[in-house]
């Protein structure tokens, strides 16, 4: 199913929107996407309970999954697969995230890929996402970014087997083996 673009409207519109659905506002842009796939979930909820599972054991902050709107700028609204917001900057939290998490998981589907890997990752890097976890499940790899001087640089990547190694979550390390489930 192909994305669908509704109409151009403000995030103060955005917010007076029915919950519930599969939605993003990209670039004034309401986009609609289809509901992910079983397998994209599985993965979704693998790398949020491995991320949950280390935060909550060092107690170093807030894991959620989308469907949760995060506001970076006036005309972007996202929801990323996973998000983690540090301790320290927990006051962006309310019903909502109102700034930008300290780490951005998104994994790619065929109806966002074409946006996740384009103008969020651009929007992710200016606002000053820290980390950035790009999780491809055709290729089976995870290419983690970190940002520096609002320039994302990979600095871990690996591709059907081996691991991956967060930089902001130090000590966390994500087999790929054990993320990619067949169905």
């Amino acid at each position: 199913m192909e994305t669908i673009v509704k109409r151009k409207i403000s995030a103060a519109e955005y917010e007076k929107l029915p919950e519930g659905l599969p939605q993003q506002l990209i670039d004034v842009e309401i986009i609609i996407t289809p509901s992910p796939s079983f397998l994209h979930q599985s993965i979704v909820l693998n790398i949020a309970s491995l991320i949950k599972d280390y935060v909550e054991k060092s107690n170093l902050g807030y894991v959620n999954i989308s469907h949760i709107d995060i506001f970076l700028k006036d005309n972007e609204v996202y929801q990323p697969d996973v998000i983690f917001v540090s301790n320290e900057r927990k006051n962006i939290i309310s019903d909502k995230v109102k700034g930008v998490p300290d780490l951005i998981v998104e994994v790619l589907s065929p109806s966002t890929a074409y946006y996740d890997l384009t103008h969020k990752k651009n929007i992710y890097e200016a606002t000053g996402v820290k980390e950035f976890w790009i999780v491809d499940p055709g290729e089976k790899t995870i290419e983690i970014y970190e940002n520096v001087n609002s320039t994302f640089l990979l600095f871990s990547k690996a591709r059907k087997k081996g691991e991956v190694a967060s930089k902001i979550l130090k000590g966390l390390k994500v087999e790929i083996e054990k993320l990619f489930v067949s169905i």
